[in-house]
């Protein structure tokens, strides 16, 4: 790999690493315009890597007690089955719709950064900010209403399969409007849960296209050690100002795309 795919694989867990999403974002078009691979093996091998990467991180967090595992149980069931249903979906779907509706997802990334959404969270006694603000939840915890949680966790799986995005951006906000859960609990829970919809992405890619393992064991390494380096600095800098530029970051990559590949 050169110096730039090697960023980008640091950049990748980063991302994933300070945010609980993000990943596939950046590894995406890191493995299609730095790394010259296939965009529908890109989308498979990104799910690969984004899978190995939120698997470690996930850990992480359930060892400082920051994953709920009902609520990940529930999510990551229903998600795991609508992505594999996408991954299916995906290699029959023309390259220039997948990376069309890729660069959507940015956009809608970058706007949710830039413009966060107040959720009020039902009983819970606070405001939550979706695009990553302090929570004000109180600590009591309210049951969660697992018919929404799968059904969302369906609809995000299906978007993870087809476009190769783990669909982080979406899932924290859902579970603190679902659950009530903290947000450091969200990011926590969300990554497992995009851990696992990310291995049911690629395997159901597997035996549809092509995959490059060394590229991609390479690529896992580096993001894996980015997604340390992301964790080491969560608290230590300002997450308003890092949800700035990766946005706008987003919609010069998004844009790239659409001209490039798509238009």
């Amino acid at each position: 790999m050169d110096v730039f795919a090697i960023l980008a694989g640091l950049a990748t867990g980063m991302v994933l690493g300070l945010f609980g999403s993000g990943g596939s974002i950046i590894a995406l078009p890191a493995l299609m315009y730095l790394l010259h691979v296939e965009p529908k093996s890109a989308i498979a091998m990104s799910l690969g890597v984004v899978a190995v990467t939120a698997t470690v991180s996930g850990l992480h967090n359930w060892r400082k007690g920051l994953v709920d595992v009902r609520v990940a149980l529930v999510f990551g069931l229903f998600g795991v089955a609508g992505t594999f249903a996408g991954a299916r979906l995906g290699l029959l779907t023309p390259v220039v719709i997948q990376l069309g509706l890729f660069a959507l997802v940015m956009y809608a990334a970058a706007w949710r950064m830039l413009k966060p959404v107040k959720i009020v969270a039902p009983a819970a006694g606070g405001v939550v900010s979706a695009g990553g603000g302090t929570a004000a939840l109180g600590d009591g915890f309210i049951p969660p209403h697992l018919g929404h949680i799968a059904l969302h966790g369906i609809g995000v799986g299906v978007l993870t399969g087809l476009v190769g995005v783990g669909g982080g951006f979406l899932i924290v906000p859902a579970l603190v409007l679902l659950s009530g859960i903290p947000m450091k609990t969200a990011v926590g829970t969300s990554l497992v849960i995009v851990a696992a919809k990310s291995y049911a992405g690629f395997i159901g890619y597997m035996g549809g296209v092509p995959i490059d393992w060394m590229v991609m064991a390479s690529f896992t390494v580096v993001t894996v050690l980015g997604s340390f380096l992301g964790s080491h600095f969560a608290n230590r800098i300002s997450q308003a100002m890092l949800k700035k530029a990766f946005a706008w970051f987003l919609v010069v990559v998004a844009t790239y795309i659409m001209f490039k590949s798509v238009l």
